[in-house]
């Protein structure tokens, strides 16, 4: 690395819009036909916003894990995934440590959760704070490692469904 600390990125991805008709458990609401198109969206935006992504830690909901399923379908190399049963109904806070244990040798994660987690984990950690509906995204950077995430300066680069580059409000 020559000397220089590595910079990281964070991808949030709130799941796709789900089907609230649908009988059964929380964890198990699937995605409306609409979050099926939205996912797809913001896989198209992923494959063509990021390089390489190393590594995707999903929610164990089943819309986040089908979010995610779409969404990879339209990256020309999905990454490995972890389905991360800390990602459900989780606070910033408990998202901030699982994004704290990354591997130091993922450089880009996307983490599929849900709100009000997302939304919370983007403000802690860039102190900005952008609304995350469904399929929103945010993609976050800062130089250091994984652990240092939320203690850094943190630069929001884009937020949004799909995202244009973030320019934040002029004062």
């Amino acid at each position: 690395m020559s000397g220089r600390t590595a910079a990281r990125t964070l991808v949030l991805l709130r799941h796709s819009k789900s089907d609230w008709s649908a009988d059964g458990d929380d964890i198990a609401r699937p995605l409306a036909r609409r979050g099926r198109r939205q996912a797809a969206i913001a896989g198209a935006w992923l494959a063509g916003a990021t390089e390489t992504i190393d590594l995707a830690v999903i929610s164990t909901a089943t819309r986040a894990r089908d979010t995610w399923e779409l969404a990879a379908a339209e990256l020309a190399d999905p990454p490995p995934i972890r389905i991360e049963p800390r990602c459900y109904a989780a606070t910033a806070n408990e998202l901030l440590a699982l994004v704290r244990e990354l591997p130091e040798t993922a450089r880009t994660v996307v983490l599929v959760g849900h709100n009000p987690g997302i939304e919370d984990l983007v403000a802690l950690i860039t102190l900005r704070r952008v609304p995350m509906p469904t399929s929103a995204l945010a993609v976050i950077g800062w130089r250091g490692p994984w652990s240092a995430a939320g203690a850094v300066p943190a630069t929001l680069r884009a937020a949004g469904r799909p995202p244009a580059p973030y320019t934040p409000p002029s004062e």
